[in-house]
């Protein structure tokens, strides 16, 4: 039976530079620095975010953009602050897809390797109840 989700792993690069866009954007706490030791495939980190444990690990950056993407959930009021973030660390902010209203707001990003974030406002019982009422509501 799942328990639930063990962690996220995402390979960089620069692990210095996503150090940095992990302890800046999302709050993380670094927990482990293999240093120049090796456990696993490569030098790895590893943090706590909001209690998730998200490991970094040195690679090849992802060759292109896409959609598939990590989420995760902020305060609506917290929005503006967390784009002057990503901002400050030069990252590609990617418009947001349509919306109906009460699904919530969404901020995407991409780090320097391709992968994309999403910092999302709305919860999923509240996107099933805005979707329950039909796309012209």
């Amino acid at each position: 039976m799942i328990e639930g989700l063990s962690h996220i792993t995402l390979i960089t690069r620069d692990l210095e530079r996503m150090s940095e866009i992990v302890e800046t954007v999302f709050e993380g706490r670094e927990i482990y620095s293999s240093g120049e030791d090796t456990f696993s495939l490569s030098r790895e980190k590893f943090f706590d975010v909001a209690g998730l444990w998200i490991a970094i690990m040195e690679g090849e950056s992802l060759p292109s953009q896409t959609y598939n993407h990590i989420a995760f959930k902020i305060d609506a009021a917290s929005i503006d602050d967390y784009r002057v973030r990503i901002e400050r660390l030069g990252l590609a902010v990617r418009e947001s897809r349509p919306r109906v209203d009460g699904e919530g707001r969404s901020l995407y990003f991409y780090d320097d390797d391709n992968h994309l974030f999403e910092l999302h406002t709305g919860t999923l019982g509240e996107r099933l109840n805005r979707y329950r009422q039909g796309p012209s509501a």
